[in-house]
């Protein structure tokens, strides 16, 4: 499991602040986590993160390799507004079953189980066999610089939200959901075998089909040019099936 951090948001603008900046909807603080990204102006991925109320303040659970950015970026663009940014030492705990008390629903995927941050030990879980089975990706793994987040399954994952209004990267996004059909994207596949993380995947006749990613129980997460991924491929040596 990925190391998190935890970014603590207080102060009157805490939410209009959030609300201008993510993809998903912080209206939906009111029913549990909120999954969201930061998107660049281009519309591309920049950082993914779990949002959680607690009493007057927002907690921000994300990757630790992108705390220190990202807090550095939250800083840059809240300028006068009143809103209030530190890096805690609170830690994140995570467990499948029935969500205890204390602790939310992962908003991605039911499979997902519970996030908590009051401390408690973790469960023992396979994670990367979970993400594979449903096809739901991690940042620095699937999800990186060139990522569309409608091609990473964002909205099968209820991390953006097409009627909240502007955010930045927003009109390239509902441009992609509005206006053209999905050629390229994340998938499940079958393997045989197995691959390093960022191997090409080709088609018979050697073409570039798309990049393989994590694997578990021969399966695994795929980028894919759909048009491509019509028959048996291969990725150095491994046999990859859609």
């Amino acid at each position: 499991m990925t190391e998190r951090s935890i970014i603590a948001l207080s102060g009157s603008d805490t939410h209009k602040f959030l609300q201008g900046l993510i993809t998903n909807d912080i209206g939906g603080l009111e029913r549990g986590a909120v999954y969201a990204a930061i998107l660049t102006p281009q519309g591309k991925f920049m950082v993914d993160f779990f949002l959680v109320r607690e009493a007057d303040t927002v907690l921000l659970d994300v990757a630790t390799p992108d705390a220190d950015a990202l807090l550095k970026r939250l800083t840059m663009y809240k300028l006068r507004s009143d809103v209030t940014l530190a890096l805690t030492e609170r830690t994140v705990s995570r467990g499948l079953g029935a969500v205890p008390d204390g602790a939310v629903a992962d908003p991605r995927h039911s499979a997902l189980g519970w996030r908590a941050y009051d401390g408690r030990d973790s469960e023992a879980v396979d994670w990367d066999a979970i993400r594979v089975a449903h096809c739901i990706p991690e940042a620095g793994i699937e999800l990186t610089p060139d990522t569309y987040i409608l091609e990473a399954g964002f909205e099968r994952l209820h991390g953006v939200d097409f009627k909240k209004g502007c955010y930045v990267g927003q009109e390239v996004t509902a441009r992609m959901k509005h206006k053209t059909e999905l050629r390229k994207g994340l998938a499940s596949v079958a393997i045989e075998g197995s691959a390093p993380v960022g191997t090409p995947i080709l088609t018979e006749s050697g073409k570039e089909a798309g990049v393989l990613f994590t694997q578990s129980g021969g399966r695994a997460i795929a980028y894919l040019r759909f048009d491509r991924a019509t028959g048996p491929m291969s990725a150095d040596g491994a046999t990859v099936t859609l």
